[in-house]
């Protein structure tokens, strides 16, 4: 690992814990209707996060050119490169780690889907990101989610599941993993515990209340986890 991974990676793993808690606004053409729900309102959206003052938010590199000036110093920036729905309705690459060097990003994010037909193409934006993030020391988080197609194509957070989308991580060597919680304590501490780099969980799965998604985030901090970086649950 380079200088320069390491140094950008201790900023996002910079709260006295060792862990970080991140803000994802980079829901994209995966978020729906665009005039409903939390995001409705982009940049408002982007400053209740702030205020709330997280680690790091990860944000799609259009909507940092925008918005981000003003944070700048705020929290760390991380870009996200990875466009998809889970029906491979689109699914397109729409960052380089060049384009986080210039927007001045502690890191690049790239999300991906994985079981299906189309897994292969989406294991490749992976690992092609680290290798190309590695010639300018830039750290990538990898957003993983499976996917089911028994009906429909949607996410799942099945134990088995989640472990596979960390093994996919790690073995296309990204720096930090981004996966949802299985909701099963024992299942999500082994495959944090078998995992060799640091693993954070997503917002979903989706709970009733806040204060089962807070649960949710403290068992997984509880299993090995080290934070968390949440969009929407």
């Amino acid at each position: 690992m380079s200088l320069g991974t390491k140094v950008r990676l201790a900023r996002l793993f910079s709260h006295p814990s060792g862990n970080l808690f991140g803000g994802a606004v980079d829901h994209f053409v995966g978020y729906g209707d665009v005039r409903k729900g939390g995001l409705a309102d982009l940049p408002g959206a982007l400053a209740r996060v702030m205020v709330g003052k997280p680690d790091y938010v990860s944000i799609q590199p259009g909507t940092a050119r925008h918005l981000w000036p003003q944070y700048a110093g705020k929290a760390c920036l991380v870009i996200q490169a990875g466009c998809f729905t889970p029906d491979d309705r689109i699914s397109e690459l729409i960052a380089t780690p060049e384009d986080a060097v210039r927007a001045g990003a502690d890191a690049l994010a790239v999300a991906i889907p994985v079981r299906g037909a189309t897994e292969g193409k989406y294991i490749r934006w992976l690992t092609d990101s680290v290798n190309a993030a590695a010639r300018y020391g830039m750290p990538v988080v990898a957003h993983i989610y499976p996917r089911d197609f028994t009906d429909g194509a949607k996410i799942v957070f099945t134990p088995d599941e989640i472990a596979y989308a960390a093994r996919i991580g790690y073995e296309s060597g990204v720096d930090v993993i981004k996966i949802g919680y299985t909701g099963d304590f024992e299942s999500f501490r082994e495959t944090v515990r078998t995992c060799p780099v640091p693993v954070v969980i997503a917002g979903g799965p989706k709970t009733d209340t806040l204060l089962g998604a807070l649960q949710q985030t403290a068992d997984a901090i509880r299993a090995g986890a080290r934070g968390a970086v949440v969009g929407r649950n």
